[in-house]
């Protein structure tokens, strides 16, 4: 029989603040037992704002499980009484209760779509045709296609004949697919959906963004890259390797896949469906805790750049981006060493959702800072500590320029 999880109580009195946002790393997260606690944070989306909540609900988790900084405040509106659970208790928890591990699951999927569909509103400016699920594969496929990215374009079409039988392209994505049979054989066997594990060739296609997804998996070797199709081109955002988990979204929530992932090189991964996604959970709960460490840590980083774009000077907006950059990748905050980033300014631009001009533009004032370098298009600072001053700096004179026009009187 598994040790039970030695969690602490513990108590605070009405009005005492539990957490509060800041650059200081969430040691814990909380499942209140009795009383009610109040939750805020600091961006303007809908459902991200201020709740109330009460005994069985929780709340930290995204930091605590992201091992990141607070992005919430909690203040006790009753006297209450908390659970305090560590990321080193939570697998002891899973197996104990697993019923809580599913609801922070749900309610961590269900946070991340919606804090993802805000970012790409305000950012990637996505637009009516990404929002229509399946319909939307015969437009990819045509993309790949053009790019003379058979294998992907073949799968694409595959699939939306599979899922929109009756689209009013499905003539021309069969006259297509007649043009790319030589593709069939090879792409065919990555169709299967009943292996466990599933081995894939570089350059093909595990998935593609508009489809209905039906399994996570879990890299056993090599490495796949996450894709969009934007304003017509591919965008690359991500990159991962054995041991990482993606495609968790479809077996949450029966909503479409976000995005595109293919094999970047031969790559084996393991498949998990709703079906024995139970027994995953029951049987090992070191893989369900990674998975809410993944969900957490992509939440996390999804609000720092939403609070991020909310920022109204641009080059203030670029500082949070290298700021979080920097939080993300765990780099101790008071060093005054120099660091590389990984990303280029073209890239940086990108992630602030600026046009290519501005970020020209911005580029000489950037050269100003003799702390930040950019050379042959790569970033790097010669201080992490000159990179958070300088974005310390524009937060605050953001929010004193946001008093100043709440103050201002309306005309």
């Amino acid at each position: 029989m598994s040790e039970q999880p030695q969690l602490n109580i513990v108590s605070y009195r009405k009005d005492s603040y539990i957490t509060v946002e800041s650059t200081q790393k969430a040691e814990c997260f909380y499942i209140i037992q009795q009383g009610q606690v109040k939750v805020t944070r600091n961006v303007g989306i809908k459902g991200e704002g201020e709740e109330s909540l009460v005994g069985g609900d929780f709340f930290g988790v995204v930091s605590a499980m992201s091992f990141n900084s607070h992005i919430e405040s909690a203040q006790a509106l009753t006297d209450v009484t908390l659970i305090s659970v560590s990321p080193q208790q939570y697998v002891a928890l899973i197996q104990r209760n697993t019923q809580v591990a599913v609801k922070i699951l749900m309610q961590l999927s269900a946070r991340l779509r919606r804090l993802d569909e805000a970012l790409t509103k305000y950012t990637l400016k996505k637009s009516k045709a990404e929002e229509e699920g399946p319909s939307r594969l015969f437009d990819i496929a045509e993309y790949y296609l053009q790019q003379k990215q058979h294998h992907q374009a073949f799968y694409v079409y595959t699939s939306y004949i599979k899922h929109c039988p009756d689209g009013e392209n499905r003539a021309a994505a069969e006259k297509q697919l007649e043009g790319l049979a030589k593709y069939a054989e090879s792409v065919g066997k990555n169709l299967g959906k009943g292996e466990l594990n599933r081995t894939y060739g570089k350059d093909h296609m595990l998935f593609a963004e508009g489809e209905p997804g039906y399994e996570l998996f879990i890299i056993q070797s090599g490495s796949v890259k996450i894709t969009k199709i934007i304003d017509g081109k591919e965008v690359l955002l991500g990159v991962l390797k054995a041991g990482d988990i993606f495609g968790e979204m479809a077996i949450l929530e029966d909503k479409p896949r976000t995005a595109t992932v293919i094999a970047a090189e031969e790559c084996t991964v393991m498949a998990v469906t709703k079906t024995n996604f139970g027994l995953l959970i029951k049987d090992k709960p070191q893989i369900v805790s990674k998975i809410t460490t993944l969900l957490a840590g992509r939440i996390w980083l999804i609000f720092k750049q939403l609070e991020n774009t909310f920022i109204i000077n641009p080059m203030g907006r670029i500082y949070g981006t290298l700021l979080i950059q920097l939080e993300k990748n765990q780099v101790d905050l008071e060093s005054t060493g120099p660091y590389a980033f990984g990303f280029t300014w073209d890239d940086l631009v990108s992630m602030v959702g600026l046009p290519e001009k501005e970020g020209y533009m911005l580029l000489g004032e950037m050269r100003k800072d003799k702390n930040i370098i950019v050379n042959n298009n790569r970033i790097s600072a010669t201080s992490v500590q000159g990179v958070v001053k300088y974005a310390e700096y524009f937060r605050k004179m953001d929010k004193i320029e946001k008093t100043k026009q709440g103050n201002r009187p309306k005309s």
